[in-house]
Order: structure tokens, then C-alpha cells, then sequence
């Protein structure tokens, strides 16, 4: 299938990515892309959604961009009114901010704590705050949330504040969906397990691996029933569909992309 969100303006937040290669924001904006889609990829890494820009004008696509932090009511604020002035409309928000750091709530301090909730549960309440108005003025739209299959299991890790924000942003995902369903807006989540993207060789293969790669990859990829950990496109699909008129009737859902991970007892 091709042109699946053909005509339709993506607002991507996180669609940068923090090294070489695809991460889950970078590769659903290059794809929303290359599905007919018109983006606005934000990021608070300017060389990064530069580099995303790239790539879908190399390709043929139309993509702009713009550097905020999306854990600042002010910034979040300005990254609609940019799209707004640049498209018109916003008829796709893709929520991608999101990272853990390990701890249980002894060993978390405060700040990580507050960091967390903020990075990853926050950020889409902001987004939803000044986009919603947006599109139920404009008679619909579809939000697509990155959950984590740290919102319904323990893989293993000690990470009370991602698990609790992950868990969050489902619940916060499925009271928009309701509030807002009569309105033609539509709130889903993706809901990843283990994936192999720049963000695991950056930061999870240094908090818990002491910087071993090759280890971490080697332990997440055994601990998938399919031997192997999926990647960022398994999840940019996963959001293509919610995003497209295909899912015109599912709102409140939740697709898991895990390789059957949460199917194990750990």
C-alpha cells in the first residue's frame, strides 16, 4: 500500500534521534513521509531533526522542523502555532518523547523521579493541551502515543519511575480517546517491548551494561521468544496504522509490538 496518511500533517515530537541510524520518532516521521504525509518533525536536538529533514527531502518528501523542549508548556505551545502557521492544520500528533533511568524508590533520587514523569508522561499532556483544540476545531485527527511494554510487566530492571509514566501515559491516552471521541479525535498508544535502536547503544547499554554493547544487545536479543529484538520501523508501522483512516475506528487501543515478550514469565 502506498499514500496510507496521503495529504494528512504530521506533528512528530522526538523525531530526532540520539545517534546513528532509526530511532522510533525519526523512523514514523520518515515513514509518515514517505506515506503521503506533510511533517512537522520537532526535537529538541536541532542536528538531529535536521538529519531527519534530510532524509525525507532526499527522498521526495516535505518535512520542516523545529527545536523545542516538549517538557515546556511555552515551547510546546510555540511548536503548534509553528505548524499551524507553516501547514494550516495538524491532522496526526505522534508523542515520542521518552527514557529511563534505573532505580527503584529508594535508590531514584527526587530529581530523576521528576525528570521522568516530566519526559515521559508531561510531554504528552502538553502536546494534547494545545494540539486537541486544534483538531477538534478542525473536525479530527489521530494522536499516536509511545507506551512501553514497561507499563504492564518487569523485564527484569528496577525502573519504578518509567514503568509508573509508561503506565500513565496509556490511562492518559485512553481518557483523551473517550473525552474526545464524539469530537472525530481518535487517542491510541503503541505499546514497544524490546527494540534495537541508537538509544539502547547510547544509554542503555551504558547505565546497565557499563558500556558494553555487544552484552546488551547480546541479553535483550535472548530475551525475545523470536531471538531478536524488533526496531524502530516495527514500531513506525505499528503507528502508521493508528494514524491512517484504516484505524478510523479505533480509539483507546493499545498495539503491542514486542515479539511476544510480555507472552513470557520473567
Amino acid at each position: 500500500m502506498t499514500g496510507r496518511v496521503e495529504g494528512k500533517i504530521a506533528m512528530v515530537i522526538g523525531a530526532g534521534s540520539v545517534g546513528e541510524g532509526y530511532g522510533n520518532g525519526k523512523a514514523a516521521a520518515v515513514l509518515y513521509a514517505r506515506e503521503g504525509a506533510r511533517v512537522f518533525a520537532v526535537d529538541i536536538d536541532g542536528d538531529a531533526v535536521a538529519e531527519t529533514r534530510r532524509i525525507i527531502d532526499e527522498e521526495g518528501g516535505v518535512c520542516a522542523t523545529h527545536v523545542g523542549d516538549a517538557t515546556k508548556a511555552d515551547q510546546v505551545a510555540a511548536m503548534a502555532n509553528a505548524c499551524m502557521a507553516e501547514y494550516g492544520r495538524i491532522d496526526i500528533l505522534h508523542n515520542n518523547c521518552g527514557g529511563s533511568i534505573p532505580g527503584g524508590p529508594v535508590e531514584l533520587s527526587e530529581e530523576d523521579w521528576n525528570f521522568q514523569i516530566d519526559f515521559n508522561l508531561k510531554t504528552v499532556f502538553l502536546a494534547c493541551k494545545y494540539v486537541l483544540p486544534v483538531m477538534e476545531a478542525q473536525g479530527g485527527g489521530a494522536i499516536v502515543n509511545i507506551s512501553s511494554i514497561a507499563s504492564r510487566t518487569n523485564i527484569g530492571r528496577q525502573l519504578c519511575a518509567y514503568q509508573a509514566s509508561k503506565a500513565g501515559l496509556v490511562q492518559f491516552s485512553n481518557a483523551v480517546a473517550f473525552q474526545y471521541a464524539d469530537k472525530g479525535v481518535r487517542s491510541n498508544c503503541v505499546v514497544p517491548g524490546l527494540m534495537h535502536t541508537p538509544l539502547v547503544e547510547a544509554r542503555v547499554a551504558g547505565q546497565a551494561y557499563g558500556g558494553d554493547v555487544a552484552k546488551a544487545i547480546a541479553d535483550r536479543d535472548a530475551m525475545c521468544p523470536t531471538g531478536r529484538m524488533g526496531d524502530a520501523w516495527d514500531v513506525a508501522y505499528a503507528a502508521l496504522y493508528l494514524a491512517s483512516d484504516e484505524a478510523r475506528y479505533v480509539t483507546g487501543a493499545e498495539i503491542v509490538v514486542d515479539g511476544g515478550v510480555t507472552l513470557k514469565s520473567f
